[in-house]
């Protein structure tokens, strides 16, 4: 018995006008779009256009055939302005074939040439995923390390956006540190792509003046967005962390543990430049880490040295001679806030009023 579902809809041929600036002959646009359409049913197909990776390749041949007929038969922009028009007329289901969005799949084509790249890479993260990286990342090399971060961090559009701004790519391991030197090659290199430089705590509402307790008070506050600067696998254990050692009491400013690094990171503040005797301090908290807290399988704990600024030499001969594993970053801090807000926020007085913690320094 005959089911009774839609008539299947009959395939009326759209009359075509001639294309403006083209000078070619009505039938080689006809081509095009009878061709794209044959290749959105054949993805339709497949997978309904729910999977990305389906998606994004489709979008790429669409943008690699629109670039190649560019090319060859001169057409010009209003092409793509018609060819929008006729693809959302014949797909009414499918959003995505605008005009702007059409250019974006030419402009994806044109940035990535190998189908391999696509199908194995770029294609794994969101379409509009890409659409940011084409608006804002010009240079192929760091768009890739881009889409490969996406991919093995998990981020959200708001996140990608937010890494570029910051400059990720440029700040990404190049901190100093002597992780070469005491760690084992695996966990060396993988500690060093941790660390930034310099860090950027732009979601902070205070000012360059701050203290160091007003920047950790500032952070914990910020805790979210303080983590997503550290990047993926820090997990905070706390705050002016309490270890009596040999009967006196010590405080570490901020305690974490990396997941994949399996070891704890201890990380100091400091708001002014760098000083040698930092190293020596971090090299004391990291023994005394590794002894009360880690576990037989951790891996050995690293420091981490947050200065507002740093003299490369002096922390190269800083950490020359020391055995645990240190690093050292500056940071930044951008009063964001308008002037006019200003006197709604506490002053340092009065946040150091109510930081009443014992041990706070460093």
């Amino acid at each position: 018995m005959a089911g009774k579902g839609k008539p299947r809809k009959p395939d009326f041929e759209i009359v075509q006008q001639p294309v403006a600036q083209s000078g070619k002959a009505p039938v080689d646009y006809a081509l095009l779009l009878d061709d794209l359409k044959g290749k959105i049913r054949s993805a339709q197909i497949r997978a309904g256009l729910a999977a990305n990776r389906e998606l994004v390749l489709l979008y790429w041949e669409i943008g690699r055939r629109i670039l190649d007929s560019q090319r060859q038969e001169g057409w010009g922009a209003k092409v793509v302005d018609r060819l929008a028009q006729d693809l959302r007329r014949e797909f009414p289901e499918m959003k995505g074939f605008s005009p702007r969005n059409l250019k974006y799949m030419r402009l994806f084509a044109e940035a990535y040439q190998d189908s391999q790249f696509v199908q194995q890479v770029a294609a794994q993260i969101p379409w509009f995923h890409n659409v940011v990286l084409l608006d804002k990342v010009k240079a192929s090399i760091e768009r890739e390390w881009y889409i490969r971060q996406t991919i093995q961090n998990g981020w959200s559009r708001n996140v990608l956006v937010h890494q570029i701004e910051s400059g990720l790519y440029k700040r990404q391991g190049k901190a100093v540190s002597n992780f070469a030197r005491t760690l084992p090659a695996p966990q060396s290199e993988l500690a060093r792509q941790i660390l930034k430089d310099p860090y950027v705590f732009d979601f902070l509402t205070i000012g360059e003046e701050a203290k160091e307790r007003d920047v950790e008070k500032a952070l914990l506050e910020q805790i979210r967005a303080f983590l997503l600067e550290l990047g993926v696998g820090f997990a905070f254990v706390g705050s002016q962390y309490h270890m009596e050692i040999g009967g006196d009491d010590f405080y570490i400013d901020l305690l974490f543990y990396h997941l994949r690094l399996r070891c704890f990171v201890v990380i100091e503040l400091k708001v002014g430049e760098f000083q040698p005797e930092y190293a020596g301090k971090m090299n004391f908290y990291l023994s005394a880490v590794d002894d009360l807290l880690r576990h037989k399988d951790d891996q050995p704990s690293i420091g981490i040295i947050l200065c507002k600024s740093k003299n490369k030499v002096v922390v190269e001969y800083a950490l020359r001679d020391t055995r645990k594993p240190i690093g050292v970053s500056g940071y930044k801090l951008t009063e964001t806030l308008p002037k006019k807000l200003k006197g709604e926020l506490p002053s340092i007085e009065e946040l150091e009023t109510s930081m009443k913690e014992p041990g706070h320094g460093g």
